[in-house]
């Protein structure tokens, strides 16, 4: 497609920014709308796999993601009740394997190292304009001012404005709410930082990982639980609660409570989306990310699926003679596999939660590598 087309970004978290990055760096006009009045993510922990870390190198940052986060040698998943080892995961070979690492990082450093990159490449970024409808191409601001672009790109999350244009449903509440924290790390659970690691039981399981060199663990504790459906990264929890919830489960885990505890603790339902037979309206507007594909997080791939979306979206508009034909090469290349992850990650939140917990060790597991997820190259996958 001829250099200069003008394609407008709706959102600016992982996926917007690497979108817009990549369409400028392909020598189009990237203009990205973020709602917030500065670019910037809450702070907590994200997976970036070797397949996520591929996008990044697209884009030119993967080495400084890498430096800003850690690269784990192992990982493990426990037993709720007594911490034993369930599963042993080797990730020291990731690089050699996969060519790329595999990293935990703090979402905040990921987020500004996009945000620069998405400088550099000369993407017109614009905070305080949050989209309320959309018309044709353009989005509407609530100021009521129009931005126009020959493309519009919803990367708008779960709660997509973009994705109206395909249907008018809310989200799904999926039954799972989760709690998040931080923690400073001290000898308390400094063990526990060495690796990351999951712990799994009945209806209930937990997620922790190291970030910023290991002098913090990040931590998500998910349950199965009906009527509470608030959605947000900032709500406030009762470390009560939490405690309650997980009463029982062995030594491990109650050390992660008592250093949750004692750090902000919030609490958000999880929502997903149905699959969408089609992420193109209209010739010229388009989905990725969550706003396309909102999933659960129990395989830890939803933000690698937006950077893959992203550098495909990219790679496909630069490939193709105009924006229709480079939209419906962008979903074919990418409609597959997504709906396939946003499955695997659903009926993985089952086999993880399950009442027979040993059994997840004598092989009902399937993960991210074991489903071949990181033998995927964004960079190069036929568009």
């Amino acid at each position: 497609m001829k250099q200069g087309k003008r394609i407008v970004i709706v959102g600016g978290g992982i996926g917007g920014l690497t979108a817009a990055t990549a369409i400028a760096q392909a020598g189009m006009h990237a203009v990205l709308l973020e709602s917030a009045p500065v670019f910037g993510e809450i702070g907590a922990g994200v997976t970036l796999s070797p397949n996520a870390m591929k996008g990044l190198d697209h884009i030119g940052i993967c080495e400084e993601v890498a430096a800003a986060g850690i690269e784990p040698s192992r990982q493990r998943i426990q037993h709720w009740q007594d911490d034993r080892i369930l599963v042993p995961m080797e990730r020291a070979s990731q690089r050699a394997k996969y060519g790329a690492p595999y990293v935990t990082v703090h979402r905040a450093d990921l987020h500004k190292l996009l945000v620069d990159a998405a400088v550099r490449s000369g993407v017109e970024l614009r905070t305080d304009a949050g989209v309320v409808d959309t018309a044709g191409t353009s989005a509407i601001l609530a100021s009521g001012e129009r931005v126009e672009g020959e493309a519009l790109i919803g990367a708008d999350g779960v709660k997509s404005v973009v994705r109206r244009r395909f249907e008018s449903g809310p989200a799904i509440f999926t039954g799972h709410v989760a709690w998040r924290a931080m923690a400073p790390v001290d000898d308390s659970i400094r063990a526990l930082t060495e690796y990351p690691g999951i712990h799994i039981g009945p209806g209930r399981m937990i997620t922790r990982y190291g970030v910023r060199g290991n002098a913090w663990l990040n931590m998500v504790f998910f349950a199965r639980q009906e009527g509470w459906t608030d959605e947000g990264w900032t709500i406030p929890a009762e470390p009560a609660e939490l405690a309650a919830t997980y009463a029982g489960w062995g030594d491990d885990v109650q050390a992660l409570i008592a250093a949750a505890s004692r750090q902000p603790l919030f609490k958000w339902a999880i929502n997903a989306r149905s699959p969408l037979p089609d992420w193109v309206v209209d010739a010229r507007v388009a989905l990725l990310g969550d706003a396309a594909h909102a999933m659960t997080p129990f395989l830890g791939h939803g933000a690698a699926s937006a950077i893959e979306d992203a550098v495909v979206l990219a790679r496909a508009l630069a490939a193709a003679a105009d924006v229709p034909e480079g939209l419906r090469r962008y979903v074919d290349a990418r409609h597959d596999r997504a709906t396939f992850i946003q499955a695997e990650s659903n009926a993985n939140a089952d086999r993880m939660q399950g009442q027979d917990s040993e059994m997840f060790g004598l092989g009902q597991m399937r993960d991210e590598e074991s489903l071949g997820l990181f033998t995927y190259d964004c960079r190069t996958v036929p568009v």
